[in-house]
């Protein structure tokens, strides 16, 4: 079995979040998948099928399960048939558990891709979420809400006041994991908007409960906190074309995601994510 890999949102060659894109899919099953997966050890692969309703049927698994969608195996399989020559520059639909979305792909390879419109959850106790990461209720910003939202996958959304905050965190991964169950969410994504380069926003991503510790870019959760941000009137604007969100540098994987908002007054009209892979190594399992 050939397993491709590919680091998706990289901004240097080191960064990016890693996935695995498995193209050979035919008559393999749901446990051969998740086993492939967990020998991949990644946070995501990708798995590609063909489709009735769509121009592909993508599944994505974590080494622990399957999940619905996931962003950054998304931008690394469709970079990838690009670069293999599978597709060109157009428009193309996927269909996944999340539903059918749209990929859409320029002359350089930039793949951005279809979220679903957000759905915004419930709340969490702040002095609980601190614990968790292991900082002063203090460090989350008093006046924003710690919010489950989702484009994709169901993310709580935590803002801290700064980079210092930010790479203070010292996670419980096991109280994450409890609370995430219990929320019924994938996992955190912190965010500040002091940021090292000019971006929108400096982010982590803690999803212990699919055994991701960290992620070093991570694209629904991006859907969902850009969403999370013009709810709570952050962004100004009718369609924020060019926000971009740094990831991964706790980690030493610098990644940049791009991301596009449209709407009409205070709705939500459209919300993509993407930016670029960079092609890493093959394995053969």
């Amino acid at each position: 079995m050939k397993v491709f890999t590919s680091n998706a949102f990289a901004s240097v060659p080191e960064g990016g979040n890693p996935a695995g894109i498995c193209l050979e899919t035919e008559g393999l099953t749901e446990g051969e998948m998740q086993a492939i997966a967990a020998e991949v050890g990644y946070s995501e692969t990708a798995f590609i099928f063909p489709s009735d309703s769509a121009d592909f049927k993508v599944r994505f698994f974590t080494p622990a399960s399957e999940v619905d969608l996931c962003g950054h195996a998304t931008i690394a399989t469709f970079s990838l048939m690009h670069e293999l020559g599978m597709i060109g520059k157009g428009t193309y639909r996927q269909e996944t558990a999340a539903g059918i979305l749209a990929i859409e792909i320029d002359e350089e390879g930039t793949v951005m891709m279809e979220q679903l419109l957000p759905r915004f959850g419930g709340f969490a106790e702040k002095d609980l979420i601190a614990r968790s990461l292991g900082i002063s209720s203090g460090s989350i910003v008093e006046n924003l809400p710690v919010q489950a939202v989702s484009t994709g996958l169901m993310d709580l959304i935590v803002p801290v006041l700064d980079l210092s905050a930010m790479e203070s965190i010292k996670p419980d991964f096991s109280l994450i994991s409890e609370i995430s169950r219990d929320l019924n969410v994938t996992g955190y994504h912190v965010f500040t908007t002091e940021t090292l380069y000019g971006s929108t926003a400096h982010c982590r991503n803690f999803a212990p409960l699919f055994d991701i510790n960290e992620e070093a870019a991570t694209g629904t959760a991006t859907g969902a906190t850009v969403s999370y941000m013009h709810s709570h009137g952050m962004l100004d604007g009718s369609v924020l074309t060019n926000l971009k969100f740094e990831q991964g540098y706790e980690m030493n994987r610098p990644s940049e995601i791009k991301a596009v908002l449209g709407t009409e007054g205070k709705r939500i009209t459209d919300v993509r994510v993407g930016g670029t892979a960079r092609r890493s190594k093959t394995l053969h399992l």
